[in-house]
């Protein structure tokens, strides 16, 4: 079994160490005997991305953002095929309003999203920003989870029909929002940076499993082996505990 991924303008798109998370999912998939395959994919790449079980698109600033807009409206059609064709989709910030109506930068420029779904992004308002430690309680396809992270985001994302969870500790997709995130089997968006794997490994799994799943349509979460999660766990036990988070 093998696993193929490619993290989209990793080059530009890795501001709150985004790499981590593609070292928990290599790390992961060959812990349990699964080739793990990573490529990457720059402006101006020739790629098929349907040929992908995960694509993955990280977080960067307005500039960095709205540097690769063309390039990414271009592979609109493309990455659609790839999502019919189930695969999975790992955005994380940025790269969550990306797959939205539009966004609105801290200068106020509208930029077009590839409007796969309805959500949009504003700005937050005289330049503020949802900060600091993030607990959210997720339900993925019937497996309950809290999921950790820390936010950063001045972009209030609305009009979101499918959260990804809801929020324990922290603000989410907008100040007084009580959700955050955004998933619906095909993609799974969200604002918790950290990076958002190390501290999740069973958000970690998850993904890996729907990724897997593209090429192995049978497979479920509970045949993925099991691995030891101590020092994940401690980390973990040490914020529900200081956010009084049971």
């Amino acid at each position: 079994m093998n696993l193929k991924v490619c993290w989209m303008y990793h080059d530009i798109m890795d501001l709150y160490g985004d790499k981590g998370n593609m070292m928990v999912l290599k790390k992961r998939c060959l812990d349990r005997g699964i080739d793990f395959q990573l490529d990457t994919c720059q402006i101006g790449q020739k790629m098929d991305l349907s040929l992908y079980d995960l694509l993955f698109l990280g977080g960067g600033a307005d500039k960095e953002q709205i540097s690769l807009i063309p390039d990414l409206l271009s592979r609109k059609e493309n990455i659609k095929k790839a999502m019919d064709e189930n695969t999975f989709v790992l955005l994380i910030c940025g790269g969550y309003q990306l797959f939205g109506q539009y966004y609105i930068a801290a200068d106020g420029q509208k930029i077009d999203g590839l409007k796969f779904y309805d959500y949009y992004t504003d700005t937050g308002k005289q330049g503020s920003r949802c900060i600091g430690n993030i607990i959210i309680d997720a339900n993925l396809d019937g497996i309950q989870t809290k999921i950790i992270g820390f936010e950063n985001h001045g972009g209030q994302t609305l009009n979101v029909s499918s959260p990804l969870g809801k929020v324990l500790h922290g603000y989410g997709n907008s100040f007084d929002a009580g959700f955050e995130g955004f998933y619906d089997g095909k993609i799974l968006g969200t604002y918790l940076h950290g990076p958002l794997l190390p501290k999740n490994p069973v958000v970690a799994d998850f993904v890996i499993y729907k990724a897997l799943k593209k090429r192995n349509p049978v497979i479920e979460f509970s045949d993925l082996k099991s691995l030891p999660s101590l020092f994940e766990q401690k980390a973990r036990d040490v914020l529900f505990k200081r956010f009084d988070v049971e």
